[in-house]
């Protein structure tokens, strides 16, 4: 985890709204799994039956990531997707696997809210703005899997097919090209934090807001209720865990109790 950025020295979350808390489901061969660094995903339960739990604990949205679907060159499970949106009524933001425009429409109609787009953006940057130019930049979500890395001028690598490769893309400047091109969120996950439990990054969170335009979304590394307010400081607009919500060791409620308890707006 790196320490919190001092005040007035990142840019702040985009005010006047609620922090949305967001629990994510990683789905592979349609169960909901969770690993450390994407590695060693274990069984974490039914997809449908998780998303249900968390829309009765007051979840905001939920993210619906199929972590197997661009590595086995397949399409997002459409029928898991269907059955989810079918109990839960608030955005649902699906990902994995999309590849073009039509992919896009398909998952609308299984009752996605938003698209997430990750390798296939990175392989063809213009898919970003046309989906944005048929959907909306609101159905436009650019999630952007990160490691630490040295190569590039940020100290921020993109990776690609769930983590398992690695560019020489740099992410921040990724993340500002992609709001250019007409994305309507980021979603930024660490890959050195994810599922270590160890707390955001923040300096990748606070790096991100500096040129972002639209909301960003803090995701890799929830492991305490204590963890969240400080990710929102460093400029994320919403927070996302998965293993912590899945393991029953918090609740989307414990987590906005916790928001509320250090100043934070949440619904």
């Amino acid at each position: 985890m790196t320490a919190a950025p001092e005040p007035g020295v990142a840019a702040t979350a985009l005010g006047g709204v609620s922090v949305r808390v967001i629990p994510c489901l990683d789905v592979s061969g349609g169960r909901v799994v969770k690993g450390v660094n994407f590695l060693d995903l274990q069984d974490a339960g039914d997809p449908v039956e998780l998303a249900a739990r968390y829309y009765e604990q007051g979840a905001d949205e939920l993210t619906f990531l199929d972590v197997g679907a661009t590595v086995e060159n397949r399409a997002t499970m459409w029928d898991t997707v269907t059955r989810t949106a079918e109990q839960v009524f608030i955005p649902l933001t699906v990902g994995g696997g999309v590849r073009s425009v039509d992919d896009v429409g398909r998952l609308q109609q299984c009752g996605a809210d938003k698209i997430g787009v990750n390798s296939a953006a990175i392989a063809r940057p213009e898919l970003v703005s046309e989906i944005a130019d048929r959907f909306g930049a609101q159905a436009v979500v650019l999630s952007l899997d990160v490691k630490r890395s040295e190569r590039v001028p940020s100290g921020f690598v993109v990776t690609t097919h769930g983590g398992r490769t690695e560019t020489d893309i740099d992410a921040i400047a990724w993340a500002r090209e992609a709001v250019q091109r007409g994305a309507g969120e980021l979603l930024v996950n660490s890959i050195d934090a994810d599922g270590t439990k160890n707390g955001f990054d923040l300096e990748l969170v606070a790096a991100v807001r500096a040129v972002s335009s639209v909301p960003v979304i803090a995701s890799g590394g929830a492991g305490h209720v204590a963890h969240f307010a400080p990710a929102v400081d460093a400029g994320a607009d919403a927070v996302l865990a998965a293993s912590v919500f899945h393991r029953g060791e918090m609740t989307v409620g414990d987590v906005k109790d916790a928001l509320r308890a250090t100043g934070h707006v949440v619904r």
